[in-house]
């Protein structure tokens, strides 16, 4: 396998979330925290105008423009789809990356810690989060494997696509000590995974690491008018990662009345009432648990 040769940081995808920003900002003033003798550590602030207005985005989610396709359809020509076309320049072309490897920074409302977000089968991404979740074992894995031209995540600019941390609970627009060190802990390890990668010293891993699989987005009841008419059950709230039963409380409406869950399998719930969802209205993601593999080099 070939050697990783150029890696790039980004923070700042969503313009609020400041723990990213902020590390970009510490490790520009500290480079050797992040330098590696075998590759080179690239800092990129995805998303400068929403950042500087304090905001998630201002036209569309940068997040999820980075599709093959969108990035090149030139009637796209909102900020961030400008933007994603920018990066695409920078650390691409996606169909020829100069950059080896990404990983993005996020953070979440929701209560779940510090989470692994693999959007790849690569051994080199698996066996990254793997190695992360071996020093730090409360990370938590989120496993959805896509063809990297298809994504739409940033991540996917890098040749061996790349990692997302998404690390909360923390309102938007402000930095908690513990969530900056979270993040800042899994992303040098991260670094030092590659390092080892490249000089051969990798320590022995896992075959199956456990972890979960996104089932579905539920949105939030509305009325006919689009308007809400129930909120997160106060059971559900801050309960991220934990098993949501047939029947077992989901929503409480306006006027104090229970909704229960209608499903009939056992998921568990992750995003849990996440402030940046509100545009969609969507309440939570369902989640099924599954052991990941670490596939064979």
């Amino acid at each position: 396998m070939a050697a990783i040769k150029h890696v790039a940081i980004t923070g700042g995808t969503h313009g609020n979330e400041l723990t990213g920003v902020h590390l970009l900002k510490y490790w520009r003033n500290n480079p050797e925290i992040v330098c590696r003798d075998s590759f080179v550590t690239e800092l990129h602030l995805a998303n400068p105008k929403a950042n500087g207005c304090n905001r998630r985005y201002l036209d569309q989610d940068l997040n999820r423009q980075f599709n093959w396709d969108d990035l090149n359809n030139h009637e796209l020509c909102g900020y961030e789809q400008n933007r994603a076309k920018s990066l695409n320049t920078l650390l691409g072309p996606k169909d020829e990356p100069r950059v080896d490897f990404v990983i993005d920074l996020h953070t979440t409302t929701a209560n779940m810690g510090t989470t692994l977000v693999i959007k790849s089968d690569d051994p080199l991404v698996v066996g990254m989060a793997f190695y992360v979740k071996e020093k730090m074992p409360d990370v938590t894995l989120f496993y959805e494997p896509e063809d990297r031209m298809r994504d739409n995540f940033l991540i996917s600019l890098g040749r061996k696509h790349g990692l997302v941390v998404e690390v909360g609970p923390i309102p938007q627009g402000l930095l908690r000590w513990d969530i900056y060190d979270q993040t800042r802990q899994a992303t040098e390890l991260c670094l030092d995974f590659l390092q080892a990668f490249n000089t051969g010293d990798v320590p022995s891993l896992p075959d199956i690491q456990p972890g979960f699989q996104f089932v579905e987005k539920v949105h939030l009841p509305e009325n006919e008018r689009g308007e809400l008419t129930a909120m997160v059950h106060p059971n559900l709230q801050d309960a991220d990662y934990q098993p949501i039963h047939p029947g077992d409380p989901l929503f409480m409406t306006l006027n104090g009345d229970t909704l229960p869950y209608e499903g009939t399998e056992t998921l568990f719930g992750a995003f849990i009432n996440e402030a940046a969802y509100y545009d969609r209205h969507v309440g939570l993601s369902l989640m099924r648990p599954v052991d990941i593999q670490l596939p064979k080099s």
